[in-house]
């Protein structure tokens, strides 16, 4: 009976991340225990439950009525798993977070190191990188992501907001013999970034103004980097208001056209939907909500 919860917990496992591949990383097995767990279950159920091809992997209908119960009773099992933790002082576990490759004096991340500090007895793998990453196939827990939100897969919960400005160089705007209007705002270089779309939205509180570039000339795909090429005077970019207030109080770039302003963002803290929600990761959200709603307060 044991054998068999194992292979209904590998089986959820493989739903979960779509892959056999996807499964061993979670669980920290090779692809061939994997199988072998699965194909003992088909045996033992005298059925198959998953439909394999070289390029993908999907439920059989036995396979999604069977992947139901399984779902219970490994979320049983974590909920057994967390009262015994909340027996003790110190919560135990591993939390696996994807964070934006910039901000690293921001609340979000303050929030995670006291979150570390605070809890010794779990184990933190801190990931950034600009682009967003898969959070079933690569077994994140939780991830920071701004802006719209397209996966609805994903559950979320928003943590703050974030405001950004559009912004040059001085040597740049001084090559142009005026800048006064958004007719001029669009014929300026632009530098292009790749999270980003290509039309702007801009609002002066009155009307909402889409504008279109006509001259991107270099592409980024970091914030960092980004910011860098606009300093150097290759183009306007809209950046983070929290990465460039010390560039900006440096004369390193000034606002464009400041009585347009870009709409305010949303952050959020995002997580598979998949089984119950776990308490490690709401706990950190807690934290994380708490951090922003402060460091928002100190500067109003």
């Amino acid at each position: 009976m044991i054998d068999t919860y194992r292979n209904l917990a590998v089986f959820v496992a493989v739903a979960d991340a779509g892959s056999f591949s996807g499964a061993a990383r979670k669980l920290k097995l090779s692809t061939s225990v994997i199988s072998h767990h699965i194909s003992r279950l088909e045996d033992r159920l005298e059925t198959p439950l998953l439909f394999r091809s070289t390029r993908s992997l999907t439920l059989t209908s036995e396979g999604q009525r069977v992947l139901q119960s399984a779902r219970r009773m490994v979320a049983a099992g974590e909920d057994a798993i967390d009262a015994l933790a909340d027996v003790g002082d110190q919560p135990g576990g591993a939390l696996k977070i994807s964070l934006p490759a910039f901000g690293d004096q921001s609340p979000v991340h303050r929030a995670i190191w006291d979150f570390a500090k605070a809890h010794p007895a779990v184990a933190l793998t801190v990931h950034s990188s600009d682009r967003q990453v898969d959070l079933v196939r690569d077994s994140y827990d939780l991830a920071i992501r701004l802006g719209v939100l397209v996966d609805s897969s994903l559950k979320a919960r928003r943590i703050g907001t974030f405001e950004r400005l559009l912004v040059a160089s001085p040597d740049l705007l001084a090559g142009y013999e005026t800048v006064a209007s958004l007719d001029d705002l669009t014929r300026l270089d632009f530098i292009g970034y790749d999270m980003l779309p290509e039309k702007i939205t801009l609002t002066n509180g009155q009307e909402d103004i889409i504008i279109t570039p006509e001259k991107v000339r270099i592409a980024v795909n970091s914030i960092s980097a980004g910011k860098e090429a606009a300093i150097a005077g290759l183009g306007v970019l809209n950046l983070p208001e929290s990465e460039i207030t010390g560039d900006i109080a440096a004369d390193r770039l000034v606002e464009v056209l400041p009585e347009w302003r870009l709409p305010t963002m949303g952050g959020y803290a995002v997580w598979p939907d998949s089984g119950p929600d776990k308490k490690l990761p709401m706990r950190l959200i807690d934290i994380l909500t708490a951090q922003v709603s402060r460091a928002k307060g100190r500067r109003t």
